[in-house]
Order: C-alpha cells, then structure tokens, then sequence
C-alpha cells in the first residue's frame, strides 16, 4: 500500500484483480474455437475436451461468474493492499474441482501476477446445532446416472404405471410440463450432490413444484403435485425390489 497522493508508489490489488475478474468473464462466454486464447467453458460440450462429452450435453455447459468481492486498505486515502473475489462456478459432468482451480490458475492474468494470486476452495465449517463443527470442502459436484440405469427405469416404471406416458399437471402448469421430456434433469443443486455426487450412491430426483419456481420471492407447490408425489413414492419400491 501507499498513500493515495502517489499512487505510483504502491501496487494496486484491485487492479491486478480486474485483470483476472476480465479473464474469468471471458472463461464464461467465450467460444471454444483454435484460434480463442481463453477458451470458453462450452469446450465441455466437445469430445476434443471432455472424455464425458455427451452427459455433459445432456446435464448442458458450466458457468462461472464473479459473486462477491473484497478488499483491504488502511484507508480511502490509500492504495488496496489486497483483493479477493467469490466465484460461482457451476459444474457439468466431467468436471472436478480439481479442474476448475487448474482452469483459474491457467488464465493468463492469473499466471502475469504469479505469486501474488492464490486460487483456492472454500472450506464449509459452520458449526451444527450441538455445536459440533465437521469441515469438509465447499464443493457440490455435479452427478447424472444413465437413462437405462435400475433407479431410473424404475421410477419411470412405477410413474406410466400410475400416469402414464406424458407429463401432468394442473391446469396452470400442464401445457408447460407437456412440452418437456417425461426424463429430464433439474438445472439446480439438491442433496443429491452428496449422495450421489460425492458418494456414489445412485439417486434421481423425483418431487412436487415447477422448476421455474425453485427460490422464487412467491413460490408455490400445487397440492395436486403431492398427491401424484405420494403415489409414486408408494409404488416406487415394490418396482424397484423387483427389478
């Protein structure tokens, strides 16, 4: 740091840090042609780039955006002697989070300001309401089963047999959910990050509610939904025992 009358004395965190938050923007939406220095995280879509190339069009691209930013100064009247950013990466099949610190450490900002940038993960330590803390890594990997896999036939199964071949609804959601896949996939997170995504235990997703409604400020869930909801759990485990 230094004082803020001459800055050319002192060495601007922020600065260096909007370099990197440039390089992350363009990770985003960048293309993922030769010719791209930083290319774009729809490379994931190409079997070039991703061995899981076609689950992870199914499940679609990742993301990354810039979601908070601090700094330190000793004053207003100084130049930041640091500068950290929060980034939302979201993940697709292929990716790990070892992969995605690489991918920051590979930009070329990152790399300019060598020594000076630390990449790294948060660690989740909230303590529980014992007051027991369990630290594990801040990471929801993403996860997708195959479409032919036990689980999945056998919530299909147990659905047609009670609904049959298409989605329903009530009137307010029909014609939209109509329009989609009887399978599909959900775009946001659930718990299945760590049964199935960190521990291998295979599980799909099955629940009441439009997607478009998840965390929205009015969110509703229609009562018909859980009564289709609950007769599908019901069947679902004398299907699925004899398979």
């Amino acid at each position: 740091s230094c004082h803020g009358s001459a800055p050319e004395r002192g060495d601007n965190a922020i600065y260096k840090m909007a370099d990197i938050i440039q390089d992350i923007r363009a990770l985003n939406e960048n293309d993922a042609a030769d010719t791209t220095e930083i290319k774009g995280l729809v490379k994931m879509l190409d079997k070039k780039y991703n061995p899981e190339w076609e689950e992870a069009n199914f499940l679609g691209r990742g993301t990354v955006t810039c979601s908070q930013i601090f700094y330190t100064s000793p004053s207003r009247c100084a130049v930041a002697d640091s500068c950290s950013i929060s980034l939302d990466r979201r993940m697709t099949a292929g990716e790990t989070w070892e992969s995605c610190l690489d991918e920051i450490r590979a930009l070329p900002s990152v790399k300019k300001y060598g020594k000076d940038v630390k990449v790294s993960l948060y660690d989740y330590a909230r303590p529980s309401y014992t007051g027991l803390t369990y630290p594990i890594e801040c990471y929801f990997p993403t996860w997708v089963i195959p479409k032919d896999h036990k689980v999945t036939t056998a919530l299909e199964e147990a659905y047609t047999g009670l609904f049959g071949n298409s989605r329903i609804g009530s009137a307010e959601t029909e014609e939209m959910r109509k329009a989609l896949p009887l399978t599909d996939k959900w775009t946001f997170s659930t718990n299945g990050v760590s049964i199935m995504g960190r521990n291998g235990i295979p599980v799909i997703g099955f629940g009441p509610g439009a997607e478009a409604q998840a965390h929205a400020p009015n969110e509703k869930t229609w009562k018909q939904d859980l009564v289709t909801c609950a007769a599908v759990y019901a069947a679902l485990p004398s299907v699925y025992t004899s398979k």
